[in-house]
């Protein structure tokens, strides 16, 4: 695992940096129930004749920086924060899904602040509003900045997530939070969402709080799908914050973990449904691995400007793209949801109108963006380079 970069920073300092920790287990034991049901339950809707499908849209990090905060001081008018319009042009791709899951990698501090960007992020928590209002039902929050701020950030972060009604998996504020699976309804489906990081930048999981965050470990993850399985869901997704920043091609950790994780079954049956990857800060590939989808990496939704490795600004760190995935019921009980429909949707931070901007739906109205036709086509070399074009992943809109 690789190091982030931001501006001037020194590339390679071990106290500013996030650390290079390589995966850990975290030690925790399977979950026992979903979190919207009592108990082990049947899968709901799958076989049935009236069993209806769904549509899911997942995106990348949503990554404060001091700038980006700036930016919603000034949509607020100098009075708080408003992250809305800077969702406004990918809310009507995100709420047209019946299932919206984003990753937001930092955590939140008080209502009045102090906030801060790199290298320890606190974020107003009015950033949940703003995903709530775009049209995300809940967001992955395991990251290798999830305890920037110790416990008392990810207890806020996960308040502030249940007052303006999004779930969260990856951290939890209690043993049995974290023994409590994410689920959602979907259609007919119960979907189970489940999400790990690589490492927390070195910081320790909080005393007595083992389960605080879901460290990524290949035999917890299967444990952890299985339960969800066993309790009743129809779909399992898996959130992991992992990879090699600035590298476009999936890093060897992500290949092997990623073709052991959708390797898995029981009784003939994946144990994973599907892939969605965050934290290398530029789009990676999706590819079809042992019939399943991966989303190696979706890159920043959010964030401020970007510097590579060598030092220079690098744009590829405010690209990315939103997965759209669309899941039918199976034949018969029992059996797989399937993907019927493949798509990206390439978007890009454009910081000069502080805007996440959905790329192909605004070059359609406005084809003289040269600046908008690159970053949609270097997306899309991206998200294509290892093959997915040849099952089915089509661009969208």
């Amino acid at each position: 695992m690789t190091k982030r970069t931001r501006q001037a920073v020194a590339l390679l300092s071990v106290l500013l940096l996030p650390a290079a920790a390589g995966c850990s287990a975290s030690g925790q034991s399977a979950p026992a129930r979903l979190a919207d049901s009592g108990g082990p339950a049947a899968p709901t809707g799958a076989g049935s004749p009236a069993g209806k499908g769904f549509t899911l849209v997942a995106s990348g990090d949503v990554l404060p920086h001091t700038s980006v905060i700036q930016r919603a001081t000034d949509d607020a008018g100098g009075d708080g924060h408003d992250f809305r319009p800077m969702f406004s042009g990918v809310k009507p791709v995100v709420s047209g899904a019946d299932l919206a899951l984003c990753h937001m990698e930092t955590i939140y501090g008080e209502e009045d602040g102090p906030f801060s960007g790199y290298p320890a992020f606190v974020s107003p928590p009015s950033v949940a509003d703003a995903l709530k209002d775009t049209g995300y039902d809940g967001c992955s929050t395991a990251s290798n900045h999830t305890l920037d701020d110790g416990a008392d950030g990810l207890r806020r972060t996960l308040d502030r997530f249940d007052k303006v009604g999004l779930k969260h998996a990856g951290s939890a504020r209690t043993a049995t939070e974290a023994a409590t699976v994410t689920t959602y309804t979907a259609g007919s489906a119960k979907v189970a969402h489940l999400a790990y990081t690589y490492d927390t930048n070195g910081y320790p999981l909080p005393k007595g709080q083992p389960w605080a965050v879901s460290l990524m470990e290949q035999n917890k993850i299967v444990a952890d799908a299985r339960a969800a399985r066993k309790a009743g869901a129809d779909v399992v997704l898996v959130s992991l914050h992992w990879g090699t920043e600035w590298q476009t091609e999936p890093d060897e950790k992500q290949l092997s973990l990623g073709k052991a994780l959708t390797a898995s079954q029981t009784g003939g049956r994946p144990d994973i449904d599907m892939i969605l990857g965050t934290h290398a800060h530029i789009p990676q590939p999706y590819e079809k691995v042992n019939g399943t989808w991966i989303i190696y990496g979706m890159g920043d939704q959010v964030a401020g400007e970007m510097f590579n490795y060598s030092g220079a600004r690098d744009m590829r760190g405010n690209y990315g793209s939103i997965g759209r995935f669309t899941f039918a019921p199976p034949a018969a009980a029992g059996q797989r949801w399937q993907v019927t429909k493949a798509e990206f949707v390439p978007q890009m931070m454009d910081l000069s109108i502080g805007r996440v901007v959905n790329l192909p739906a605004t070059l359609a109205k406005d084809a003289d963006r040269s600046d908008y036709e690159t970053a949609r086509d270097a997306i899309s070399e991206a998200v294509l380079s290892r093959g997915a074009a040849k099952d089915g992943l089509t661009m969208a809109k």
